[in-house]
């Protein structure tokens, strides 16, 4: 028997070994191919069940695993009724919800009568998923989700942010604009998202909707004592970036608790990069209302002490020893525990919900303008 030398041994099996991969990928590919080419063969058949072609159905749901968040998988998904996809879906509709692929994505769950998923979503422990959930279904528009926003509209034990988020996506369609009014109209509608539902019902197409709002809603009034437009037509108005910035550093008071670039005091979020995070409209509503925004790690808490004294900041830290918080002029405060009554997450944001009184409808124009060039620099 002819034996390899021990090298040359060793270098055939590294061949092999490097070889390896290269089969692999070639039967992958080869069975990627295979499961197109099936895919297109399914889509020229009427009435497909999928259930009695099951390599048929094997090859789809492989193809699927490929094509994720595009086009051609939401059509496949719609197509073949594939309501193992929920998951999915829902997903689209929160990472990409202001894209025409996530609002599709809303409007197919709604087909897939997917309510509960919607709702589970809705009322989870995750407010941001909840909120870019909730914005996606007012972008779809569809009075299908009505109800759903309702529900969350009327739970208190929901956050600010995620139930002005449900008034301003249920004002996205007409029926929902009467059911809002008629929650406005009973007096059943919370306070604090008055400001919200202002905002959609006052900005009405429907002239007899907005007439009846007008009696029970108002937008605040500006500096010059007019009346504040709707955040639907701030978001029309062009505004200077130079004077943008000078009120955010002066009038606006914005930088007595904003970074931006080193700059400012840190009490709230650095604003270095917003303009990348942050569309026009959402800048106008964090800014006039405030506890509909609030950004997570930044939420403001209340501490009752033994003297009576009420202390309200931002959660630096807390122990069993001790809670800390940050104040609004920036001070960080620590108690000792013993002398805490209560201690509780408030609704209200830290941030003044009337900085509008102090500003011109321009001169906000003009620090949003201000507030979209601060991106992410190179």
């Amino acid at each position: 028997m002819y034996l390899l030398h021990p090298a040359r041994l060793l270098v055939a099996t590294l061949l092999c070994l490097s070889l390896a991969p290269l089969v692999a990928q070639e039967v992958t590919d080869a069975t990627r191919a295979k499961d197109s080419r099936r895919v297109k063969a399914l889509l020229r058949l009427e009435n497909v069940d999928l259930e009695t072609l099951p390599e048929a159905k094997a090859s789809l749901m492989r193809h699927l695993e490929t094509i994720h968040g595009t086009d051609e998988f939401l059509e496949l998904v719609r197509r073949f009724k594939l309501k193992a996809a929920n998951p999915e879906l829902i997903r689209l509709a929160i990472e990409k919800g202001d894209e025409t692929i996530g609002v599709e994505a809303v409007k197919t769950l709604f087909d897939f009568g997917a309510n509960d998923a919607i709702e589970k979503e809705l009322n989870g422990k995750d407010d941001a998923r909840a909120v870019k959930l909730a914005a996606a279904m007012g972008l779809a528009g569809d009075p299908r989700g009505n109800e759903l926003l309702l529900s969350v509209i009327g739970n208190s034990e929901r956050s600010v942010p995620v139930r002005s988020a449900a008034v301003t996506a249920i004002g996205r369609n007409k029926a929902g604009q009467e059911q809002l009014l008629k929650l406005v109209e009973a007096g059943t509608l919370a306070k604090e998202l008055n400001f919200a539902a202002a905002n959609v019902l006052l900005s009405s197409t429907d002239a007899a909707i907005k007439t009846a709002a007008g009696k029970h809603l108002t937008l605040p009034a500006t500096a010059d004592s007019k009346p504040l437009p709707t955040v639907a037509e701030l978001v029309k108005r062009t505004g200077d970036v130079a004077a943008g910035k000078q009120v955010f550093g002066t009038i606006g008071t914005c930088i007595k608790c904003h970074k931006v670039r080193g700059e400012g005091k840190d009490v709230g979020p650095d604003l270095s990069e917003i303009g990348s995070k942050l569309s026009k409209e959402a800048f106008y509503v964090s800014i006039l209302d405030p506890s509909a925004g609030i950004s997570h790690n930044f939420e403001t808490y209340t501490l009752l002490l033994a003297d009576g004294t009420v202390q309200n900041g931002i959660l630096v830290s807390q122990t069993d020893a001790d809670i800390q918080i940050k104040t609004a002029d920036a001070i960080v405060k620590q108690f000792p525990r013993d002398e805490v009554e209560d201690f509780k997450k408030s609704t209200v944001s830290l941030m003044p919900a009337d900085l509008q009184k102090a500003l011109t409808a321009q001169n906000l124009v003009d620090v949003v303008e201000y507030l979209t060039t601060l991106k992410k620099q190179n």
